[in-house]
């Protein structure tokens, strides 16, 4: 990754709040580079799913198969089953398949025909999608994107950036496993335990009080997962900046990101990620600290 370090560190923060990240963009600009490289620095194990139109949510989950040799049923595990899935292009599949993953973005878990699997831990989803006006895409449900904790948009790389693109092309594939693994699932464990007891002041919780009610006298009414998703994902930051308190500057670092994706299910025009992040910025510059 090229130039990506702040996309990297609230991707980072994400996962360290124990949430689940969607990164929206145009095809070609880096999204599924970006996983790999998150998953091969924090040593996670990792799987891909390729979601097309045609793809069954039994292609994701697993299924049951029949042994001939045994006469019984044998559970064949999906590739669901992995410390971080990357679901790729995400909305290119049906509402059917894309729900397919609420269960386990939600509950780390899957039930398959009466029976419960637990998933490894830890755990994350990571969707990409094409922007919305893409020909062959459709859009998620709001259960769906209302468990996505963060949203992220990569952008375009700017003329300095894609020189150094075009200085580091070897005319290969990217290979993930060049890169140096710096971490592992159970440090990452261990990072989300010290981050769940961050200490939240009286005074920056009420900020993120006044911000949601802000956003509700706009008519904009988040749910009360945004709310906590937005103090876990301050514990992340606080803590990947080595502080044992959250600061407003915590909260307004990643406001964006967490209630971007929320806010634009509200808006009358269809809204990507880079003018979701703008409304949602917007509403933060009103909302005074206290």
């Amino acid at each position: 990754m090229v130039d990506r370090a702040r996309e990297l560190e609230l991707a980072l923060c994400c996962l360290i709040a124990g949430g689940n990240l969607l990164v929206e963009d145009t095809p070609g600009v880096g999204k599924t580079t970006m996983v790999k490289v998150l998953a091969r620095l924090l040593g996670l194990e990792f799987q891909r799913v390729q979601f097309t139109n045609d793809l069954l949510p039994s292609d994701i989950l697993g299924s049951q198969v029949f042994d001939p040799a045994r006469q019984t049923f044998t559970f064949h595990r999906g590739p669901i089953f992995a410390q971080l899935v990357l679901g790729d292009e995400l909305n290119r599949a049906s509402p059917r398949t894309q729900s397919a993953v609420l269960q386990a973005m939600d509950e780390h878990e899957v039930t398959i025909e009466g029976h419960t699997h637990a998933l490894p831990r830890p755990f994350f989803f990571v969707g990409t999608q094409n922007p919305r006006d893409q020909a062959g895409t459709a859009l998620l449900p709001e259960s769906q994107i209302d468990r996505f904790l963060m949203r992220l948009a990569l952008g375009a790389p700017d003329r300095g950036t894609q020189k150094k693109l075009l200085e580091r092309d070897s005319g290969g594939a990217f290979q993930p496993g060049a890169i140096e693994v710096l971490a592992s699932a159970e440090e990452l464990l261990e990072w989300q335990a010290a981050a769940a007891r961050i200490h939240v002041a009286e005074a920056v919780s009420g900020y993120i009080l006044d911000l949601f009610e802000k956003a509700r006298d706009r008519g904009w009414v988040l749910s009360p997962r945004a709310a906590l998703g937005l103090q876990r994902a301050s514990r992340a930051r606080a803590f990947l900046c080595g502080r044992d308190h959250v600061l407003p500057g915590d909260v307004q670092e990643v406001f964006a990101p967490v209630v971007g994706h929320r806010l634009a299910q509200f808006s009358t025009a269809p809204s990507d990620a880079r003018e979701a992040s703008a409304m949602a910025e917007a509403l933060r510059q009103e909302v005074p600290v206290r």
